[in-house]
């Protein structure tokens, strides 16, 4: 079977993975984390005379191309005191920054995708969808013989981010659930 081939070279300079970095005005540290590599592997990279081949050479490719990706695909600093983390598989799609308390909620997608999204095509969602959301990731309010199930669970009553904590929001069949960070 023929290979296929791609406009992409097979290998890449020190200079090009420095001048990304420095283009996307990142530490080596934080390009370090970005790419899934050590810090050590990045300093490495730029002062090696050898080229570099492997993904970081498709990455590289893509980031010259497409810069604005490190900027989407950043998490910025929780702003409220507990962050959900919603999953599909391994992806993050959404996390939700919320203050019970205060109930205000922020959201940063992270997928195009409005299927994946937490709150589909809501960018903005205001408190009363944020608890809605929640309680669409437990079993119903209304289930028969919930106490039976909050038993199981060790919760003295229905509290959808109790219910969360305790079962990821996972639901039968489903490749979607929450990580819960206070």
């Amino acid at each position: 079977m023929k290979k296929t081939e791609y406009a992409i070279s097979d290998f890449i300079l020190a200079e090009e993975i420095k001048d990304i970095r420095k283009k996307l005005n990142l530490s080596q540290a934080i390009f370090a984390d970005f790419v899934n590599v050590s810090k050590k592997t990045v300093e490495r990279w730029e002062s090696g005379k050898e080229t570099v081949s492997g993904p970081i050479v498709t990455l590289i490719h893509m980031l010259r191309k497409y810069p604005e990706f490190e900027q989407k695909m950043r998490v910025p600093e929780k702003v409220y005191p507990l962050r959900l983390w919603y999953m599909f598989q391994n992806q993050v799609c959404t996390v939700i920054d919320a203050d019970e308390r205060l109930h205000k909620v922020k959201l940063y997608n992270f997928t195009d995708d409005l299927l994946k999204r937490a709150f589909g095509k809501v960018e903005e969602p205001d408190f009363e969808q944020y608890e809605e959301f929640l309680e669409s990731r437990c079993f119903p309010r209304s289930r028969d013989k919930m106490k039976l199930q909050l038993e199981q669970l060790g919760l003295p009553f229905y509290d959808p981010i109790l219910i969360i904590e305790k079962t990821q929001g996972r639901m039968a069949e489903d490749l979607f659930w929450i990580r819960i960070e206070r």
